[in-house]
This record gives structure tokens, C-alpha cells and sequence, in this order.
């Protein structure tokens, strides 16, 4: 594959970067958000400028810093990283205009710190989709854990310095003891960190040894939420809604089972796992987390934290598409990080939207608020329907090619597994749809002065409805980058 020296990658970093201090030195709010909007849509367009390059077969390459003769600091743009950097780049402007309606609307303090601290975050997750090795993988991982903690504890209240203790507890605390190890392993057998379609292991390592560090691996991205290293996730709920909505959709947690899926194809490699047999260990635990994840979020009230057991699940789909090792479930797989952050974004913003509206925040308190709110119910719908897996949504096409898939791999239980919790994904969310628009007056718990959220909350979860349903129809920009990333995997099989 054709490699040319670019600027492009680091220039897309560094634009949201080099925002903090414009955003933290503007005394204006409206000027501060104006930066803000510039910065995200400046980000996407340099990103989006990349798509034809790499469509052609050509890969974008900049190297920050060496640090050893055969270890850099680099970056590379290749189909699967763009495709990542593209759902998030996006969503970014979108939570941007989001936020404006949700820290206004309920007049949250810092809100400086909360824009420039997004702003940093944004920075780190295309900084790990345009890695070039582990190295900077690592190093941009970690940076996301730390930029976003103040927002995590942004009400700095007892409970959100808790849970902000438990979050980098689990995030920096995997990665030290589980991540780091391993990277220092896969250096010294390998002599290399550089993500490869072949990988790097073969005719290093017994079985067993590449099945322990695979674990470490996994266990090491806890931003991918496998249990048992899913408790920051819930815990992280208490964040403003736009912060959960940037944890579940676009950035941590998708950083997390980005990076699992990049260590699985460009680090092991698909065919050297395909002879090791490993798939079966890996779908179980994945499977696992589907299961589980899905029987708490049915006996949840609180709808942030259903909606976080539902995403912890929803990550491990796409752990079990890159676990399977068959073609067709690696881009079910890939393209379910994009399926799942419109569909999930959107409930999240409903969520935030209902907040903002009412000040409710359980389930048993949302009775007929589908009469005072349509437009933030109807939303609500269609990204459960997403999540959920049905037609006429994104969500459908993914969890399409991850079932077949599963038989393409001739793996009929985990096939089973991804059906039932799909009707266990339906079970948690379609009852909050019916109880809110299908209710007598008397069994309504809203007013009739109860209306919609501000515009600039109701416009943004209305767009990302609209582009969940869009993906049904028209898959084909990130349905192509996966196919691409699948065929240098396999060697176009």
C-alpha cells in the first residue's frame, strides 16, 4: 500500500489543541461557543479532506517525534482509523450545539472548563485513531483518560469526586498494570509496535503466551468496558449529560473497543489468531458482557444508568464482531461503532433533553411525557430502534453482518447470543416508548405546561435521529471504509 507524507493527521489534533487557551481566554460566552464550533468544524473538515486519499489505497503518514531508531511517536491514516475519526469529528459539532442548550438551559458553573476541557478530549480520541503504533496509541489513550476526569467531576460535588476516583482508578489503573506490561512484552518478542494487517506475533510466542497477552490487552482498555472492569462506566454517570453522551457515544468508551479491535486485526492479526483457535475464549467473554450488561439494565429506574449498562453491552458486540475473525463480522464489527454512537448519542441527548425540561431522571417518572414532548420521545424511538437492532435504522445493518458472521464462522450459540440480547435490548427500552405515549390523562404525571427542551437540545438529538435512519438507507460511507480495512486484513478473501 502506497504510504505519502502528510501534515493533514497532526493538523487535526492540534486544531481543537491549540483552541483551549482561545476558549479559556474568552470572556464572552457567546464568543467562547463560537471558537468551540469553529475548532469542531474546522477538525472535520481537514479529516473529511483525507477521505478521497485513502479511498484511492494511499495511507498519510507524519511522525511527531522519534524516540527510538525503530520506535516513533506517529501517526498514520489509514480506512479503519478514519472511519472512527469521521463519526467523532462529526458528533463533535453536534454535542457541541447540544451543550449550548443543556449548560445554558440549566445555567451549570464552569462552563469555560467543561468547553475547554471537550475541546482536549476531542484531541486525544483522533490522536488514537490516527496511531500508528502502540506507543502512540498509548499515549493519546492516556491523555483522553486524564482530559476527561474534570468532566466526569464537573458538579465537584461528594458523589462526583467519588466516581470520578473510581473512573481513573479503573481507566489509568488497567493501563498501568495490564496495558503497559504488555506493550513492553509484545516489544521485547517482537521488536515492534507498529500496527501491521499481518500483525507482528507470527513465529513469536507460545499459545499460551499470546492468549495471556491478548487478555491484557483486553482488560487493559477498560474504556471498552468488558466485565468485570465496566463499574467506572455507570459510576460516570453522574457527569452533565453531554459529557455521558461524549463517554457512551463518541469518545471513551469507543476509544476502548477501537483500540481492542485495532490490537486484535493490526497487532495479533486475523489470520494468526484464526490458527490459534482463540476465538472461542474471546466470544465468551464478550458474550458474557452482553448478557449480564443487559439483565441490569432491565431492573434499572434511572435512565443514564440503563442507558450505561445498555452501552456496556453494546461495546461488547463490537468486541464479539472482532472476536469472531470471520470477513463479514469484522465489518459488522467496524461499522457498529458508528451504528451504535448515532443511535446511542440520540438517547443520551433525549435523556439530557428530559432533564432539562422537567428535572426527571427516572423511568417510573416519565409516564405520558411522550404527549408533552413528541419530538424528544420520537427520537427516543428511533434510537432505541437503532440500538436495538431494528429496520429502518442503522443499528440493523451492523448487527446484520455480525449474525452472519457468526455463521460464516459457524458459531450457531453466539449467533443465539446476539438475537436474544437483542430482544433483551428491546425489552428495556420499548416499555419507557409505550408508557410515554400511551397513557389516559389521569395517568400522565406531566402538566400540560410541560413542553420541549430549548431548540439548541432539540434540533441536535432531532438531526441525530434523522442520520440514524439515514444509515439504513445509505450505509456506504462507513460501510465502504470497513469493507476496505476487512480486504487488507484478509488480503482482499
Amino acid at each position: 500500500m502506497e504510504t505519502i507524507y502528510s501534515i493533514k493527521p497532526f493538523l487535526a489534533i492540534l486544531v481543537s489543541f491549540f483552541m483551549v487557551p482561545v476558549i479559556i481566554s474568552s470572556r464572552n460566552e457567546n464568543v467562547r461557543e463560537g471558537w468551540t464550533f469553529v475548532a469542531a468544524v474546522v477538525k472535520f473538515v481537514l479529516i473529511v479532506s483525507m477521505v478521497p486519499i485513502v479511498l484511492k489505497g494511499v495511507q498519510l503518514k507524519y511522525t511527531i517525534v522519534e524516540v527510538l531508531p525503530s520506535l516513533a511517536i506517529e501517526l498514520r491514516v489509514d480506512t479503519f482509523g478514519l472511519l472512527f475519526a469521521l463519526v467523532s469529528s462529526f458528533l463533535w459539532i453536534i454535542t457541541s450545539a447540544y451543550s449550548i442548550g443543556y449548560m445554558r438551559g440549566l445555567h451549570e458553573h464552569s462552563q469555560t472548563r467543561y468547553f475547554s476541557f471537550f475541546a482536549l478530549s476531542l484531541s486525544a480520541t483522533v490522536g488514537v485513531a490516527f496511531s500508528a503504533n502502540l506507543l502512540t496509541m498509548y499515549l493519546f489513550y492516556e491523555m483522553l483518560s486524564l482530559s476527561t476526569y474534570p468532566l466526569v467531576t464537573h458538579h465537584q460535588d461528594k458523589e462526583a469526586k467519588i466516581s470520578g476516583r473510581k473512573y481513573l482508578t479503573f481507566l489509568l489503573g488497567s493501563s498501568i498494570g495490564f496495558l503497559l506490561p504488555a506493550m513492553l512484552y509484545t516489544y521485547y518478542l517482537t521488536g515492534s509496535l507498529e500496527f501491521s494487517p499481518q500483525g507482528l506475533f507470527a513465529g513469536h510466542g507460545s499459545q499460551t503466551t499470546i492468549l495471556v497477552l491478548l487478555l491484557l490487552y483486553i482488560f487493559g482498555f477498560a474504556k471498552a468496558g468488558v466485565m468485570p472492569l465496566h463499574a467506572w462506566l455507570p459510576a460516570a454517570m453522574v457527569a452533565p449529560t453531554p459529557v455521558s453522551a461524549l463517554l457512551h457515544a463518541v469518545a471513551v468508551v469507543k476509544v476502548g473497543v477501537f483500540c481492542v479491535v485495532r490490537t486484535i486485526t493490526f497487532v495479533f492479526g486475523v489470520e494468526f489468531l484464526t490458527s490459534l483457535n482463540v476465538s472461542t475464549i474471546l466470544c465468551t467473554l464478550a458474550s458474557i458482557t452482553i448478557i449480564v450488561s443487559s439483565l441490569i439494565a432491565l431492573t434499572q429506574d434511572g435512565l443514564k444508568r440503563l442507558l450505561a449498562f445498555s452501552t456496556i453491552g453494546q461495546l461488547s458486540y463490537i468486541i464479539f464482531g472482532a472476536a469472531l475473525l470471520s470477513p463479514t463480522a469484522l465489518v459488522g464489527s467496524m461499522l457498529h461503532i458508528a451504528m451504535h454512537a448515532f443511535g446511542k448519542i440520540t438517547l443520551f441527548f433525549c435523556a439530557g433533553a428530559i432533564f432539562v425540561a422537567t428535572g426527571v431522571r427516572n423511568i417510573s417518572q416519565m409516564v405520558g411525557i411522550g404527549k408533552r414532548m413528541p419530538i424528544t420521545m420520537l427520537a427516543f424511538f428511533i434510537g432505541s430502534l437503532s440500538v436495538i437492532g431494528i429496520p429502518p435504522c442503522g443499528g440493523f445493518i451492523s448487527k446484520w453482518f455480525l449474525v452472519i458472521g457468526a455463521l460464516e464462522s459457524k458459531q450457531i450459540f453466539f449467533m443465539i447470543i446476539i438475537l436474544v440480547s437483542s430482544l433483551l435490548n428491546a425489552a428495556y427500552f420499548l416499555p419507557i416508548v409505550y408508557r410515554a405515549f400511551f397513557c389516559t390523562e389521569k395517568e400522565s404525571l406531566f402538566e400540560s405546561k410541560v413542553q420541549e427542551a430549548p431548540m439548541w437540545c432539540v434540533v441536535p438529538l432531532s438531526l441525530t435521529a434523522l442520520v440514524s435512519i439515514g444509515l439504513f438507507f445509505y450505509p456506504q460511507p462507513f460501510l465502504k471504509l470497513a469493507q476496505l480495512t476487512v480486504q487488507a486484513l484478509t488480503g482482499g478473501s
